[in-house]
């Protein structure tokens, strides 16, 4: 139970130094967190604008299960998962079965 804690707050740790812009890039899922930062506006707030191309081009490099797999921490974030979610379906990638909330 504790390492699960322990992880999770490295998990935590890492998504807010890539959202919230940390000095450094983190690499995560096969991209670097700062790569992330045009995604912002696509997966904040209640009605969320499309995702730039920037955007797209970022998350379809990325390794999207691994991705999907920090879903249950995105909205101590401030992310809301559902638009993450949307962000795959409005670039045009296929949406990974861990990739779907429950």
């Amino acid at each position: 139970m504790a390492k699960t804690q322990v992880f999770l707050k490295w998990v935590v740790a890492i998504l807010v130094i890539a959202l919230v812009g940390g000095a450094r890039a983190v690499p995560v899922c096969n991209i670097d967190t700062k790569q992330l930062d045009p995604c912002k506006p696509a997966v904040t707030g209640k009605s969320p604008p499309r995702p730039s191309k920037e955007c797209c081009k970022v998350v379809s490099k990325a390794d999207l299960p691994c991705l999907c797999s920090y879903k249950n921490v995105l909205p101590a974030v401030g992310i809301n998962p559902k638009h993450a979610l949307a962000l795959l379906k409005k670039c045009g990638l296929k949406t990974p079965p861990q990739c779907i909330l429950h």
